[in-house]
């Protein structure tokens, strides 16, 4: 009823083109931008920041990095836990020999690393596509969690094999170890997560982000008209790697605090990470925030159901939530390809034409 686009007019093409046309639509994120910002930090608690929050917050970074890479450039990886363990393994190496370097900084270059390892084992794609690309990026992701575990210079010749994060703070703040307060450390990866999205969103809509899309969509015929797919395809592969890195490093130094490669960032969280993208939609910023939050709140709520109110037992409760995951996989690939990102834009089509026939 009130989401209309009458009497929103527009004056010139850069009006046109922005990111949200519709003044409801701007007004809208604008006010989520604003509570995110200046309302949940003064209410979150320990348990709302390490359940929920900061998991939704990094993994969503992590979505749109791979969302990049498969969902506007059509290159398939299979290798996003182990990208993410060059983030975290870079931020610590960093942390450990620049204690004095901003931990902004630091991030931002095990991202940058990152990129660099990510164009490495994406050129590859250069010459083959497809299932082949899939299983590259998988021996990729072996590959850097072989080399993690074995090579001691990693992790600082520790007896256990294990790195753990140092305390550091941000003007006078801490947000590593574990004396970080949970709004400093919510705040700290929702700046990383705003910054992201907003960069991520601009290249998608600009050149870069249609000769992505003219290679994913027939790559022959994108360089019959000029889209070069060496530099099309790499830079996807810079841009994700450099997203992936942030969050591996986030999810290192931030969340967690200590890791095992092996654990932290084997092949489980590469299909994570995939199936984020697949059930949100791929080729959509939106779609990577909504399957990031469906998959962190979906261990959450069926807990509470399924554990503290119907009394199930823990380890049926996870195995229902992998079937759960399954089906849904299974029912987006065939009934709604594009995901939740989808359903929501016809949700919202609906409502522009409410209460006339759709």
């Amino acid at each position: 009823m009130f989401y209309r686009e009458a009497g929103d007019f527009k004056v010139s093409y850069e009006e046109d083109s922005q990111t949200f046309p519709i003044k409801f639509d701007r007004y809208r994120y604008y006010f989520v931008l604003a509570f995110a910002f200046l309302v949940i930090p003064f209410t979150i608690n320990d348990y709302w920041a390490n359940a929920i929050l900061l998991p939704f917050l990094i993994y969503s970074i992590a979505a749109i990095g791979l969302n990049i890479l498969v969902g506007y450039a059509g290159q398939v990886s299979l290798g996003t836990g182990g990208f993410m363990a060059v983030g975290a393994y870079a931020c610590y190496k960093l942390m450990t020999a620049f204690p004095e370097v901003s931990m902004f900084v630091h991030v931002l270059l095990a991202g940058g690393v990152t990129a660099l390892v990510c164009v490495l084992f994406g050129l590859p794609s250069l010459r083959i596509k497809g299932f082949y690309l899939a299983v590259a990026t998988l021996a990729a992701q072996f590959f850097l969690v072989w080399l993690f575990n074995r090579v001691p210079w990693f992790y600082n010749y520790s007896a256990s094999g294990q790195i753990n994060a140092p305390e550091r703070d941000v003007l006078g703040i801490v947000i590593t170890g574990p004396n970080a307060p949970a709004w400093a450390t919510y705040l700290f990866c929702l700046i990383f997560l705003t910054i992201c999205a907003l960069v991520a969103r601009n290249l998608t809509r600009g050149t870069v982000g249609r000769s992505w899309m003219a290679i994913r969509d027939m790559d022959i015929a994108a360089e019959i008209i000029g889209v070069n797919p060496l530099k099309a395809k790499l830079t996807a592969f810079a841009v994700s790697g450099f997203f992936i890195g942030v969050s591996g490093a986030l999810f290192f130094a931030i969340y967690l605090g200590a890791v095992e490669v092996g654990e932290a960032f084997g092949i489980t969280k590469s299909f994570l990470v995939l199936f984020m993208v697949i059930i949100g939609g791929l080729g959509s910023i939106f779609g990577s925030f909504a399957g990031a939050a469906f998959l962190v709140l979906l261990p959450v709520v069926l807990k509470v159901v399924g554990v503290d109110v119907l009394g199930w037992p823990t380890d049926i409760v996870a195995h229902f939530q992998l079937v759960i995951v399954g089906a849904l996989i299974v029912l987006f690939l065939i009934v709604e390809p594009h995901g939740l990102a989808q359903l929501w834009r016809v949700a919202k089509e609906k409502l522009r034409l409410w209460p006339f026939p759709h």
